[in-house]
């Protein structure tokens, strides 16, 4: 059965050639993608990974928003019990930035010109 990977694009960030990008790596590596648009609530994105029945919650953005975004979306998520899917971060997100991150409940964040196989083989290794 493959792995079921939403790609979202939380708050006002317009801009999402790179989470295209991801989504399409994820896509040819044999994961089942469903990519949600820009412009997405935290609420939408968590409610998204609960009808979709996601293993993996692969969140992009480059508005510098992310350290408000990304732990909402972990919060909303674990109130909706989705407490065994993995959320991964991406983006334009500095590395100072990235501890707080993982302790808001982001598994991983890659940043810009991480390989795509990077992630392909971090979900691999980290779902079940």
């Amino acid at each position: 059965m493959k792995i079921r990977v939403l790609v979202a694009k939380p708050g006002l960030d317009g801009h999402d050639r790179g989470a295209k990008v991801v989504a399409r790596a994820l896509r040819d590596a044999g994961f089942e993608v469903i990519y949600t648009g820009i412009r997405l609530t935290p609420e939408q994105i968590a409610e998204a990974a609960l009808q979709d029945d996601v293993k993996v919650v692969a969140l992009s953005l480059l508005s510098g928003a992310h350290n408000t975004l990304f732990p909402k979306v972990v919060e909303l998520m674990r109130a909706k019990g989705l407490n065994d899917v993995l959320v991964i971060g991406g983006g334009v997100i500095p590395d100072t930035d990235i501890p707080g991150l993982k302790a808001a409940g982001v598994a991983e964040v890659f940043t810009p010109g991480t390989p795509t196989g990077n992630i392909v083989d971090f979900i691999n290794a980290n779902t079940h």
